[in-house]
């Protein structure tokens, strides 16, 4: 049954033939201000360094840093060094990549939990170095860094995270 109250028309073999179809450029320029805190972050992963923030309120060691407190509400303004060792907290084995193809080399995405930092504070990285059979939760892991020279302060100057023997 079809419905009673459509609107449009039925198209023209020429009218269909180019409905598919767009001609655009796209001109996609941006640009990203870091922030204080995310800023001091990536300036610490250039230097080789896991910078956290500590809130003086509640006592948490949070990274990846923030200004301020999404508990507390307060300004945060002391700064710690972390260690680059860390826990898997949860992980994931993927034969897919982010443009759902294939692969036949699984990536290992996890959330490492940074020894120093707070419980459930961590960040999201890969593993490497791993029999993906043997990654299992609370799997110590440290990181592996690029030299020095190739650092760019980003999240990727770490390479990945190995387990700890």
């Amino acid at each position: 049954m079809e419905p009673k109250n459509t609107r449009g028309r039925d198209l023209n073999k020429k009218e269909f033939d180019g409905a598919d179809k767009i001609q655009y450029k796209l001109k996609a320029e941006y640009a990203y201000d870091s922030g204080y805190a995310v800023g001091k972050y990536l300036q610490g992963l250039k230097e080789g360094k896991l910078l956290g923030v500590h809130c003086r309120k509640c006592g948490r060691t949070l990274i990846p840093p923030r200004a301020f407190c999404e508990l507390c509400f307060v300004p945060i303004v002391e700064w710690v060094e972390l260690q680059d060792t860390g826990r898997v907290n949860t992980f994931s084995i993927s034969y897919v990549k982010w443009d759902a193809s294939r692969i036949e080399t699984p990536e290992l995405p996890a959330v490492i939990e940074i020894e120093g930092a707070s419980p459930n504070c961590g960040i999201l990285h890969m593993l490497g170095e791993v029999n993906p059979q043997d990654i299992r939760i609370g799997m110590r892991v440290r990181a592996v860094w690029k030299p020095a020279a190739e650092r760019t302060g980003a999240i990727t100057d770490i390479k990945y995270f190995k387990p700890m023997k």
